[in-house]
């Protein structure tokens, strides 16, 4: 009896059963009607419609590229609803375009990259550009 529980306690000391995952990252980069995003930032929802239990990721958008492993947090892999959020001037409009755009990818259950391309039909609301200091 003594052994038994010795023995459990050795593998929960050891992290075994704890239901953690390996999580993984994704980095790559994003343009918004064909150039780099500025800021903003991305969120990876697990595709519970499509069977993924996974774990939610998120990242910084820094000047056209963003990476989980930099401040973020990282994915077990599967399905994945990825949204992205920001704000970029418009082409020649003077404005400053905020948006929000979504779409479904499968990503693998190792590290990878995902270049993400937010077509200008995603801009929600238009606002006019800051003066220069």
């Amino acid at each position: 009896m003594l052994l038994m529980l010795g023995t459990g306690l050795a593998l929960t000391a050891m992290g075994c059963g704890s239901g953690e995952r390996t999580v993984h990252h994704v980095s790559g980069t994003v343009t918004f009607d064909g150039r780099p995003v500025p800021a903003g930032f991305v969120v990876f929802d697990p595709d519970v419609s499509a069977g993924n239990d996974g774990t939610q990721g998120f990242a910084k958008i820094e000047d056209g590229r963003f990476d989980t492993a930099r401040g973020g947090r990282g994915v077990t892999g599967g399905a994945y609803v990825v949204k992205v959020h920001g704000n970029a001037a418009s082409q020649g409009g003077g404005q400053m375009l905020s948006w929000k755009y979504e779409q479904t990818i499968d990503l693998p259950a190792a590290d990878s990259r995902h270049d993400l391309a937010v077509p200008a039909s995603a801009a929600t609301e238009a606002q006019p550009l800051p003066d220069p200091p």
